[in-house]
């Protein structure tokens, strides 16, 4: 009997990992892609899709935009080449747009957060930041009733003419 083969998991293209605290922690202005350097396999891993950016930043050194804080684990395919897990990444940009938005986190105090990892149709690793100015306390809970009225007005128009009322 023939054993069926694996599905491969690796992702081609498509989201690797995303920060939904992102859109809830701040008004997100405007969203920028960059490009996003990595090693070898530090891609692979990103594929398999356990990466993690819900505590991860990006600033500046040296007149360049990182990612800070991010989390992409080892991968365990048998790679020789090890790497820092939660290493600086360099963000890759074109010099106007890096002005632009170092200027706006000066003048502002506005924050760049990370919104996803994915990969685009040639199989690029980008990630999408967000501009944000942090919500305070009032504003979530805004958001988060927000959120119930959407949910419960949904199940409302799901339901109607079943007789539930």
């Amino acid at each position: 009997m023939a054993q069926k083969p694996k599905k491969n998991t690796m992702i081609s293209h498509g989201i690797a990992a995303q920060n939904r605290k992102g859109r809830f922690n701040y008004f997100i202005k405007e969203t920028v892609e960059a490009g996003l350097v990595l090693k070898g396999a530090e891609v692979k891993s990103l594929r398999l899709g356990r990466a993690m950016i819900t505590e991860a930043y990006a600033a500046e050194r040296n007149g360049e935009l990182w990612l800070f804080n991010s989390y992409i684990p080892e991968y365990q395919g048998g790679v020789l080449s090890r790497f820092d897990t939660r290493a600086p990444r360099k963000l890759l940009m074109h010099g106007k747009q890096i002005e632009k938005y170092l200027g706006a986190i000066a003048r502002e105090g506005a924050t760049l957060v990370p919104l996803d990892i994915h990969f685009n149709a040639r199989g690029v690793a980008k990630v999408t930041l967000g501009l944000g100015e942090g919500k305070k306390n009032v504003d979530k809970r805004h958001s988060i009733a927000e959120r119930d009225w959407q949910r419960d007005k949904a199940r409302l128009l799901r339901n109607k003419g079943k007789g539930d009322y």
